[in-house]
């Protein structure tokens, strides 16, 4: 009976260090310091904001992929449903395959990851959102599609919908690029109009 009681305690001591170590991680990207804030004024307000996500500390995002429903007809459309940012410690400057890690946000349950796209050298430093605006009676989508520029100067597309408009630039960082993220998503609404992904608000560090 004492042996399966130690064991058992043993156990317990285990999983509780691992859930620590699993936390301490993630805290240690979450509270990483920035130095300013994009964002832009066309998104819209359906939803609440998720959680902030930043890449490890000395890593900056050199590339996107969109998490995109497609057309679906005389259904209920989402559109836009999620953002990465894939975040490196240097400039991507070939094709060759190197180490990079991933952030998100929030992301709406709808859609599939299109391909990362990178930029040729440097990192992400500013972006611009295609929103459609409330559509009434209609089937509303929000958040369609993301454009951002590169520190190189080369501006990158996302694989988004074609619903609505593009609103102005965000402002360029003050820092060396974009190094974490935060969406506002819309929860699913059941018998009502999803719109997932609404807007996002983009962190710049030095």
């Amino acid at each position: 009976m004492h042996h399966f009681l130690s064991i058992f305690l043993l156990l317990a001591i285990i999983g509780h260090v691992s859930g620590q170590s699993a936390k301490s991680r993630s805290e240690r990207g979450v509270h990483r310091h920035y130095r300013s804030e994009l964002w832009v004024w066309n998104g819209m307000s359906w939803g609440s904001w998720g959680f902030k996500s930043m890449c490890p500390v000395g890593m900056y995002a050199a590339g996107f992929s969109l998490k995109v429903e497609r057309p679906v007809g005389r259904q209920d459309d989402t559109a836009l449903n999620g953002i990465q940012l894939h975040c490196v410690y240097t400039s991507k400057e070939s094709s060759e395959s190197y180490y990079y890690n991933s952030i998100e946000s929030n992301a709406g349950r709808w859609g599939e990851w299109t391909d990362i796209k990178w930029c040729y050298s440097g990192y992400l430093t500013a972006f611009q959102l295609k929103v459609e605006s409330s559509q009434g009676r209609g089937d509303d989508t929000a958040a369609n599609n993301i454009k951002f520029t590169c520190s190189n100067g080369d501006v990158l597309w996302g694989d988004g919908t074609n619903w609505g408009d593009w609103g102005d630039w965000s402002s360029k960082c003050h820092g060396k690029g974009i190094c974490g993220l935060n969406t506002r998503i819309e929860k699913p609404q059941g018998d009502g109009d999803d719109t997932a992904l609404n807007d996002v608000i983009m962190f710049c560090c030095d």
